[in-house]
């Protein structure tokens, strides 16, 4: 894992992997190293997966410390697309007991009794549910709330209407789990037709390797997988 020194504190980070393997079949895919060489902010979203208390706080439910040490990168692209003229979007994965299209095979099957009543602290008003305080969430961003893994899908998310209201073509996803809500989010912005970039030192996993299967699942097909420093240089 990568350490960075600060006066105060040691941030780690993922250590990121790509393998040449990859690295290749991604550089033929694409016929060069980037499929989105530049973007238009004003028609782009930084989406940010999930960073609340339940997965944000020492010793909470879902707690993926990781995660708190990724905020830096994930406050500066919002900064700069937001000045630039783009959108930002906040997740907040949300138990809903009574939604109308019920995850019972998610919430019975995959996961016992006992561990499914566990997600009850996700229920909205709760501690849990709230976003982590240390984001930069000002008032013309837009906040939104999920209950499955993937921001787009049907009927438990509103983000696709509020992008497609926006004329939103371009989609930067960050936040946790690098693995299950951002990979999810990726790939289904992908195949709705987003451009779809995956900032790769501004998402989060309980441990490299899953992180780093996450990087090399998206890079050949589903998204660009960049640095918070490419990012940035590409927001014009």
């Amino acid at each position: 894992m990568l350490a960075i020194r600060q006066p105060h504190r040691i941030i780690i980070m993922h250590s990121i992997q790509i393998a040449l393997e990859v690295i290749e079949r991604s550089s033929v895919n694409r016929g060069r190293q980037w499929a989105f060489e530049s973007i238009d902010p004003a028609k782009t979203c930084h989406i940010v997966i999930d960073l609340q208390c339940g997965f944000m706080e020492e010793g909470a439910l879902l707690e993926v410390p990781v995660a708190r040490d990724i905020v830096p990168n994930v406050n500066a692209i919002s900064r700069s697309l937001r000045t630039s003229g783009g959108m930002v979007a906040y997740t907040r994965w949300t138990y809903l007991p009574e939604e109308p299209n019920p995850w019972s095979n998610w919430y019975g099957q995959l996961l016992s009794a006992g561990r499914s009543k566990d997600f009850l602290a996700f229920a909205p008003g709760s501690q849990a549910h709230a976003l982590w305080p240390e984001l930069d969430v000002q008032p013309e961003d837009v906040v939104v709330d999920k209950s499955r893994f993937s921001a787009f899908t049907q009927g438990t998310c509103e983000l696709r209407s509020v992008l497609d209201t926006r004329g939103i073509d371009t989609v930067i996803v960050s936040g946790t789990l690098s693995n299950v809500c951002c990979e999810s989010t990726a790939r289904d912005a992908c195949q709705l037709n987003y451009k779809t970039i995956f900032v790769a030192d501004a998402t989060a996993t309980y441990s490299d390797a899953a992180h780093n299967r996450a990087l090399n699942n998206l890079a050949p097909v589903f998204a660009d997988i960049m640095t918070t420093d490419k990012v940035l240089s590409i927001i014009t």
